[in-house]
């Protein structure tokens, strides 16, 4: 994610509470830092990490297989749309000495907004999935079931995810739920 859209529609015309969750949570910057290093670092898909802390804060548990029937669901936007879009933005940043530094800021101005746009499509397509297996667990605090949900994505991914950055996004989740009554 970069900076935020304005609106929070899913693209259907319908509010997206999803989104409005990763704007808030996204706007730390500790959560920012985490994301690019668990992204960078540990291949993840930050949009699908945001779902599976969306779902733990509102106390829903994901199952592995509802974890992987997401990462199928939006894998081939991810790789085809929004990776490609944030290595269009990131290459621009730095252009060959024969582009113009200035041209070369506009054109990454409008990468960078293109590739917002597509994480909020991945984010609307998400957050209209039907998840069947979803288990409410009122008894369980929103950092745990935010963290089985992050384990469960870990088993999509077929690799842990790093303790650090994670921690501190689940710090954040708390900190974002100890101040707001709605996410």
């Amino acid at each position: 994610m970069t900076e935020p859209l304005s609106g929070t529609t899913s693209g259907t015309g319908r509010t997206n509470p999803f989104w409005d969750f990763s704007l808030k949570l996204y706007a730390s910057p500790a959560v920012q830092k985490a994301c690019l290093d668990l992204q960078d670092g540990s291949g993840v898909d930050v949009n699908v990490l945001l779902y599976m802390l969306w779902h733990g804060a509102n106390r829903r548990r994901l199952t592995d297989s509802d974890a992987k029937s997401v990462v199928a669901a939006v894998e081939p936007w991810r790789v085809d749309v929004v990776v490609p879009l944030r290595t269009a933005r990131r290459n621009l940043k730095q252009p060959p000495p024969a582009i113009d530094a200035q041209a070369a800021e506009a054109l990454r101005s409008i990468a960078k907004k293109a590739e917002l746009e597509a994480e909020r499509l991945q984010q609307a397509a998400m957050f209209a999935l039907k998840m069947p297996a979803i288990v409410e667990t009122p008894a369980a605090s929103p950092r745990a079931a935010a963290a089985a949900n992050a384990a469960a994505y870990a088993v999509a991914l077929g690799r842990p995810l790093a303790a650090d950055p994670l921690d501190v996004m689940l710090d954040a989740l708390d900190t974002m739920l100890a101040g707001s009554s709605k996410i």
